[in-house]
């Protein structure tokens, strides 16, 4: 089966000139809709002020699953965390504007120093800036669920049919352990942590409001990476024979879901790099490219994980990103992680 994955991934890469991002042919939509009056939600118990849409005006653009490419330029993140910032920056370079949630000021500050507007919530009423048009905005959610699901749902999820585009942030955990398996959009989900269990059922909600899902594998980039991990105090190398994991470029998922607000192509995609690998040898890595020694290396029966940590290494899957390549157009810029860890390093001295 690896392969024939392999196989498959040549072949997109060769038809990379008849599957260009926006599918040639298909004509942009304009926004759609119109702001509706301010108003208090019963059901979620949640203050809509003026200048948000609602929900009762404006066309679904996702019908029988047929997804539109519509005109937004501006992009609202449910959690403006690390991902959202990187598609943030995308998009402004292109004339975009971005806000967005966070859940504390400490936050906030950094994101408003670029010029976003950030609100916190829950705790707060979210009130568009007089330039911002929520109803033909794109939306990116990545708000942890909880038990009951996504709270983004619950309190703006009757907004939904307002948006131009909605994208959820997922994780591949949902599809739980593979023994060492391929992981496709359309394998059965069984996730296995409590966690990965509540994103599942996020996921579900948000399919019901036409969502494109991305499910999306340990992320990391600058400041967020081996590199940093490698230096720390007591850093060690976790050795499971056979034990790999998928992984994906902040920069790298940023690009496929800018594809995505552009693209038609609905459903989930699963978006990481090209070399699934154990995760004792992207730490060897990253100190080979720090020119230091790598940290020791201690099996896993002798490691004393945590219960996280164990629920983690209890999983073995690789992720395809096939899908992805073919229905976007994307490509990772980063193919696996050494060309990821090397970015890493080069913005690091270059800041």
């Amino acid at each position: 089966q690896p392969v024939l994955i392999g196989a498959l991934g040549v072949a997109i890469d060769l038809l990379d000139a008849l599957l260009q991002p926006g599918l040639i042919g298909l004509r942009k939509r304009g926004r759609h809709g119109e702001n509706g009056e301010g108003g208090d939600n019963k059901e979620t118990h949640c203050r809509i002020v003026p200048g948000w849409p609602s929900g009762r005006e404006g066309l679904n653009p996702y019908t029988r699953g047929q997804g539109k490419i519509m005109a937004a330029t501006q992009l609202f993140a449910f959690g403006f965390g690390y991902v959202a910032a990187e598609l943030a920056r995308n998009l402004a370079a292109k004339g975009w504007a971005s806000a967005g949630t966070v859940r504390s000021e400490a936050t906030a500050g950094p994101l408003r120093a670029e010029g976003h507007t950030v609100h916190i919530w829950p705790g707060a009423e979210i009130t568009p800036p007089p330039t911002f048009n929520l109803g033909a905005a794109a939306w990116l959610i990545s708000v942890p669920p909880d038990d009951q699901g996504c709270p983004v749902f619950r309190s703006f999820g009757h907004l939904a049919p307002t948006a131009s585009w909605i994208g959820y942030l997922s994780t591949t955990g949902v599809y739980g352990d593979l023994a060492g398996g391929w992981a496709f959009e359309e394998t059965p989900l069984k996730p296995q942590s409590r966690e990965a269990k509540n994103r599942a059922t996020a996921e579900a909600q948000w399919a019901t409001a036409g969502a494109r899902i991305f499910r999306l594998p340990g992320i990391y980039g600058p400041a967020r990476s081996a590199i940093e991990r490698v230096k720390e105090p007591g850093a060690r190398r976790i050795v499971k024979p056979g034990q790999v994991f998928s992984r994906a470029h902040v920069a790298d998922i940023a690009s496929a879901l800018h594809l995505s607000i552009k693209s038609p192509a609905t459903g989930a995609f699963n978006i990481c790099d090209d070399e699934p690998a154990p995760a004792d040898d992207v730490l060897t890595y990253a100190a080979e490219l720090l020119g230091i020694a790598p940290p020791p290396a201690v099996n896993i029966e002798e490691a004393n994980l945590s219960p996280m940590a164990q629920r983690f290494y209890a999983e073995c899957k690789r992720v395809s990103n096939a899908k992805a390549k073919a229905a976007l157009g994307w490509r990772p810029e980063f193919r696996t992680y050494r060309e990821g860890l090397q970015d890493c390093v080069d913005k690091a001295m270059r800041s």
